[in-house]
């Protein structure tokens, strides 16, 4: 049988080999003599707190003994809250998220430990310490799985909330799994997982249901805005703490949601119907600052899209009135610049327009936009690089068709890049197709940093999913 090695027992090889007494120890650590004593003698867990200060004083890495505390202290000894909670607290400021995991898988055999688990877990999360919050939410919602509970709904939308990234199919996953469990959360809570939700689908351009999802998060806030200037039945102050945004913005992000929808559609009669909705904020009560700001967004929003969907539907005539709202606005970012001129060149290849000079005019913009920085907004994280693998299929289009190889298969490559690190199957394949159609005009250095790409992301698959023999 094998014997598991004991932190004390380590303790008593270090003071043999140092030629040090428990005294000395203890005033160098500054842990008392006592403390030590009962520890080596018999056998009394020392405190997390306590630990780390003698893992100081012996000159070891903080952590060092972390594993062997959980095998002697809490697997095998009877769980004992008051020692696990600081433990995982300061596993999750290490990143030791394997240490974490033995600890909630152990006691998790215990139902009564869900709600402090619970409760850890949040405080993580507030933190952002995602990665440590994660395995404990899991192993929440998996006690509590056959509960119709509001923590259960919480614990799959923080689930959501942490898995949503880079990988366009794990997103599906993570939202279809996430779903059902949206009506089971508080009706206020509701409204950001209910956005969230909607911005992973419009990422995924399934717009059915970000249509779906929309209008629920507009009758639920419609329902939420109403009791709060009719019957007074929450002050403000509660819903400023619990929501992301001022509760009218949930009411005109779903009109621009819908718009979005009906764009997508081709529909822009509609699409600009809903457009106009949220151009027109007169019903808003609030006048504070902050709901002054977002008013000025929508409205700034509207008119962008007032001269896209114009455009899109045919009235070229508008394309200078967006071009100098592009120019004038004082919202257009780096990142909005680029979905902005995306319209441009989406209504270049629709309608077969030369905006050769419009290209030079934003040169800057156009050969930086790959240079995006990750973010931890949910939209800006997922339908933003979206918008930047798409833009760069639009303008390879543009120029492959019009004869300007050299900077068509630049943005080519760089979109199939964009969409493989985003799992985004559709415009990957168009940027295959679009590839083999132009590849006579491709110089061999092209065609060699495309055929290398492919096999790099071939490999990359089977590395990942193992050599499938596609001949079953």
């Amino acid at each position: 049988m094998k014997h598991t090695p004991t932190i004390s027992a380590e303790f008593e090889d270090y003071l043999k080999q140092n030629d040090m007494t428990l005294s000395q120890f203890a005033e160098y650590s500054g842990v008392h003599q006592r403390t030590l004593s009962n520890w080596i003698t018999q056998h009394r867990p020392v405190s997390v707190q306590q630990l780390d200060r003698i893992t100081a004083a012996m000159d070891l890495p903080e952590g060092y003994f972390y594993d062997l505390y959980i095998e002697n202290y809490i697997i095998d000894l009877s769980p004992n809250f008051r020692r696990i909670e600081p433990l995982l607290y300061r596993c999750a400021e290490l990143d030791k998220l394997d240490a974490i995991r033995r600890m909630v898988g152990h006691i998790m055999d215990n139902p009564l430990y869900a709600s402090r688990l619970f409760d850890v877990a949040e405080a993580l999360f507030e933190q952002g310490r995602h990665a440590a919050a994660l395995p404990l939410y899991e192993n929440v919602a998996e006690v509590e799985k056959y509960q119709h509970s509001e923590r259960l709904a919480t614990c799959q939308y923080r689930i959501f909330t942490i898995q949503v990234g880079d990988d366009q199919s794990r997103n599906l996953k993570a939202a279809t799994l996430f779903e059902p469990f949206v009506e089971r959360l508080d009706e206020i809570d509701q409204l950001d997982a209910l956005k969230d939700l909607a911005n992973v689908y419009r990422s995924l351009r399934l717009w059915d249901r970000l249509d779906v999802t929309a209008r629920k998060m507009r009758v639920r806030a419609e329902i939420q805005y109403t009791l709060e200037h009719k019957q007074k039945k929450r002050k403000p102050a509660e819903l400023e703490k619990r929501l992301s945004r001022p509760l009218f913005v949930y009411i005109t992000y779903s009109d621009l949601l819908c718009a979005s929808v009906y764009e997508a559609k081709g529909d822009y009669e509609q699409a600009l119907e809903y457009t106009y909705a949220y151009a027109n904020l007169d019903w808003v009560k609030e006048r504070d600052e902050d709901t002054l700001q977002w008013i000025k967004q929508f409205q700034d929003w509207a008119e962008g899209n007032t001269y896209v969907y114009k455009l899109l539907s045919g009235e070229v005539s508008v394309l200078p009135y967006y071009l100098d709202y592009i120019c004038t606005s004082s919202e257009t970012s780096e990142k909005e610049m680029i979905a902005k001129l995306m319209n441009v060149v989406i209504a270049a290849n629709q309608f077969q327009l030369d905006v050769n000079d419009i290209f030079l005019r934003f040169e800057r913009q156009i050969n930086s936009f790959a240079q995006q920085q990750p973010s931890t907004d949910m939209y800006t994280q997922r339908v933003v690089p979206d918008q930047y693998a798409r833009f760069g299929y639009e303008l390879a289009y543009y120029y492959l068709h019009r004869g300007m190889y050299s900077d068509g298969f630049k943005h080519l490559l760089c979109s199939l890049e964009n969409s493989n690190t985003l799992n985004n199957v559709t415009c990957f394949k168009n940027c295959l197709g679009l590839f083999v159609h132009f590849k006579t005009y491709a110089v061999p250095e092209i065609k060699a940093g495309f055929y290398n790409f492919i096999e790099k992301v071939w490999l990359g698959n089977v590395k990942k999913n193992g050599s499938i023999d596609c001949r079953n």
